[in-house]
């Protein structure tokens, strides 16, 4: 560890501590100044720990003799959405659903349209069969069941998290089945004589009391912010909880696409947007019924419409290239503006 991370580290919890504690002024430039750099200290725990609990998680699976194309399509994902999890579910026990939910779809339409977008203007991005024929439309249908439940009853019932847990399950044993008859990416994780497993379950421990602290502070403090600048908790959790949350995604895909691993960007976002939905929040629905606000209807619609964007530009030459990418982008640009729009005007 060099001197660089090692400062980096102290900074951080030092932050950290001191959103938990309280220390920063109820108002005025000097709070809004400290509880941006909350955030920024919250999203530096939060995915510094996902990275923390992926690896070491992957490590005890490895050494269970879990199949690694099982371990990347599972623990990897699930370790991926571990912010948007974190996050969420803090909203949801606050009874900030504002965040809460808008932070899983304003992820789903970011790695889509603003993610792949990036990921596609460095290298176009194969997709894979399995991908384009169920994946895909698999995400298509969880994010219209996610509307059509949220907009019956104004709320996301116990049941309604049930549903999605139960749908999840189901995706997990397609993965399973995918994985035995080769469908499946095999990224090894080398395991050596230093990971004993007491090793591995502490930091696996430690990881996610990290992921905790780092949701407890992110939330709290866009919170604050959204108070002082008139935003609602919608749009926070719409734009800067939800790109916070979604640079793993971000980094994974654009490293992926600069080394030439391109069939795996496409499928590493789909993933990523059914944890969300099925996991993140099917456990906060699980947790506490969380109210859909009659907002979220239209950022559904849109979250929709950008994994049907995804599947046309797909379609024929089975890989997003750099036109699509630059046509997601642009509209990302223009549900941007008119988010903000919509809430100052």
């Amino acid at each position: 560890m060099n001197k660089r991370t090692i400062i980096t580290a102290v900074v951080v919890i030092t932050l950290v501590l001191a959103s938990i504690l309280g220390v920063a002024p109820e108002s005025g430039v000097i709070a809004i100044v400290l509880n941006i750099a909350f955030i920024v200290a919250g999203f530096v725990m939060l995915i510094k720990g996902a990275d923390i609990f992926v690896e070491n998680a992957s490590k005890i699976a490895t050494k269970f003799n879990i199949p690694q194309m099982v371990i990347g399509l599972t623990i990897v994902a699930f370790g991926t959405s571990l912010p948007e999890a974190a996050v969420s579910i803090k909203g949801a026990l606050s009874g900030n659903a504002g965040i809460s939910v808008g932070n899983v779809i304003g992820s789903n339409i970011m790695n889509v349209l603003l993610i792949l977008g990036v990921a596609s203007c460095v290298a176009a991005l194969v997709i894979k069969p399995n991908t384009l024929r169920i994946e895909i439309p698999f995400v298509i249908l969880i994010t219209v069941l996610l509307l059509v439940l949220g907009k019956m009853g104004e709320q996301l019932s116990r049941l309604d998290g049930f549903i999605f847990v139960a749908l999840l399950l189901l995706f997990m044993v397609y993965l399973v089945y995918t994985a035995k008859n080769g469908e499946a990416d095999d990224d090894s994780t080398v395991v050596t004589e230093k990971d004993t497993m007491p090793k591995l379950l502490l930091f696996v421990v430690l990881s996610g009391v990290g992921i905790v602290l780092g949701s407890n502070v992110t939330v709290d403090a866009a919170s604050f912010i959204a108070t002082e600048f008139g935003m609602t908790p919608r749009l926070i959790g719409l734009t800067i909880v939800a790109f916070g949350t979604s640079l793993p995604e971000l980094v994974t895909s654009a490293t992926a696409a600069k080394q030439g691993k391109t069939d795996i960007a496409i499928g590493n976002i789909v993933g990523s947007n059914i944890f969300n939905i099925l996991f993140v929040v099917g456990i906060s629905a699980v947790i506490t019924p969380i109210t859909f606000e009659a907002a979220f209807v239209k950022d559904a619609v849109v979250a929709i419409a950008a994994v049907v964007l995804l599947f046309l530009c797909v379609l024929k030459t089975k890989k997003l290239g750099r036109a699509g990418g630059a046509l997601m982008l642009a509209c990302y640009a223009g549900y941007f503006a008119y988010i903000l729009y919509s809430n100052y005007a």
